[in-house]
């Protein structure tokens, strides 16, 4: 399953890079995105290495999630897709 990513999730002073906000496809509500808690998400770069993260709770009310990863992506993943599983 795909998710795009919206934006790092973030303050007012700092982003946190580890940590992206995703809009999975088919997710409309926050009930829809609670149950994606816990999956794994990849994302694999252009040079074909694999970045592993985990969704961490839901993000507000409108179907989006939050995704940890184990280190720091770059700014040019807004925008791209990721996989669920």
């Amino acid at each position: 399953m795909d998710a795009v990513v919206v934006n790092f999730r973030r303050g007012r002073h700092r982003q946190k890079t580890n940590q992206l906000i995703l809009q999975i496809k088919g997710s409309d509500d926050k009930k829809k995105a609670e149950k994606y808690v816990g999956k794994k998400v990849v994302f694999t770069s252009p040079a074909g290495k694999k970045i592993n993260g985990e969704i961490s709770s839901a993000h507000g009310n409108s179907g989006a999630v939050r995704a940890r990863f184990e280190r720091g992506l770059p700014g040019q993943i807004l925008g791209r897709k990721v996989k669920v599983e």
